[in-house]
């Protein structure tokens, strides 16, 4: 085979020739077959929106029933001694707080024993500078 120098050789021609003038108006011509109404979209996911959400669900319920079902407690009765001394252990519960949160009939069966003599009466009285306020109130 005969060795071909491009740089020492002329130019081969291809034989395509283009009319003066073609490109100057080229893309008015390609603007012009294009159409004119914008083409209708389909989207890929729409057909099938309503499947892909109840997946979803499905999925996030999954998920959740472990989670929901290693979380549930039960409630026991609470023994009343135990109540009764976590009641009176805590500093911030007062008597005061206790009977508003108890119902009236609750209130009523709690027995009351006033075993106090005068003479401790009195006494209280005479130590008791503020012996003016118990007369009034």
């Amino acid at each position: 085979m005969k060795d071909f120098k491009l740089e020492s050789n002329t130019k081969l021609n291809s034989g395509f020739t283009v009319p003066e003038g073609y490109f100057d108006s080229f893309s008015q011509l390609v603007l012009e077959q294009l159409p004119q109404s914008k083409p209708k979209v389909v989207s890929l996911f729409g057909k099938y929106q309503k499947w892909y959400y109840a997946a979803a669900a499905v999925v996030v319920l999954a998920i959740s029933i472990p989670f929901i079902k290693s979380t549930d407690t039960t409630f026991e009765q609470v023994d009343p001694v135990t109540l009764e001394n976590y009641l009176v252990n805590q500093s911030t519960v007062n008597e005061d707080e206790i009977v508003d949160v108890m119902a009236n009939e609750d209130i009523e069966k709690i027995p009351i024993e006033y075993s106090i003599s005068d003479k401790d009466i009195e006494e209280t009285l005479e130590s008791n500078p503020n012996i003016e306020q118990y007369l009034i109130n």
